[in-house]
């Protein structure tokens, strides 16, 4: 095993899955790659079992018994990460939405430059750095990320990215079993108790791309936890966390 562990969350990723396996793997850096699979019927885990034979040391894989929610999938990741002792933790899409050749420099951010969570930034003093978006989509991102910035006081720009490196100590300092939501708005949660408990996030610019092949996760459900969420988060404070 290496420190540093890339957790890929996947449901139906059979068209990504083995290039993001091997791009990641390929990297100029020695990472760990940890696949949380919600049970896909399309036949994910297969190829991720199948991959292992190649990857014996450093490709790991967790099947879960359904699909409950991209938050779960990370906390899930997070525990076995911390059980197996990593020092910096990076969350990753599947979908070559978040480009394999930013995770160094996501990973250095917390390695070299004093950073305790580092975040793959697509909104930085007023850049919007995304491809294949819609207007409509765009707006609604970059909507979200100010209403939370405003809500919250955090200050962070992209409040919803979900190419994100954490260290270590972070995810043993936030109670994890107490992260509320299951959606978008887990990402602006972590964040959010991270900052409210005093660690270090820098953002570096990215380009996200969206993804071309497989189906997005996306759904309204999802977009309302995240605006009624933040209400949520913000009035019940970090007491028990």
């Amino acid at each position: 095993m290496h420190n540093t562990l890339v957790i890929i969350p996947t449901y139906n990723e059979k068209e990504n899955i083995e290039a993001i396996i091997r791009a990641v793997l390929t990297q100029n850096h020695p990472f760990d790659v940890l696949i949380v699979d919600d049970n896909s019927p399309d036949g994910t885990a297969g190829i991720v079992k199948n991959l292992q034979q190649e990857f014996k040391d450093n490709l790991f894989l967790e099947v879960r018994n359904e699909k409950n929610g991209l938050g779960t999938a990370y906390i899930h990741g997070f525990k076995w990460a911390l059980k197996n002792k990593y020092d910096y933790i990076i969350e990753m899409d599947a979908d070559f939405s978040h480009n394999p050749k930013d995770l160094i420099r996501l990973q250095q951010e917390c390695a070299k430059n004093n950073a305790d969570l580092s975040i793959g930034s697509r909104y930085i003093k007023g850049k919007i750095n995304v491809v294949n978006w819609d207007f409509k989509r765009i707006v609604l991102s970059v909507g979200a990320s100010k209403y939370v910035r405003l809500i919250t006081g955090i200050p962070v720009y992209d409040t919803t990215a979900g190419f994100v490196c954490y260290k270590r100590k972070v995810l043993e300092t936030i109670n994890l079993d107490q992260i509320k939501f299951i959606g978008y708005a887990f990402q602006i949660e972590m964040k959010y108790k991270a900052w409210k408990h005093g660690f270090t996030i820098k953002e570096i610019p990215i380009i996200f791309t969206d993804r071309v092949k497989g189906t997005s996760k996306m759904s309204s459900s999802i977009i309302t936890e995240a605006i009624f969420g933040v209400l949520k988060m913000k009035f019940r404070g970090i007491h028990k966390e």
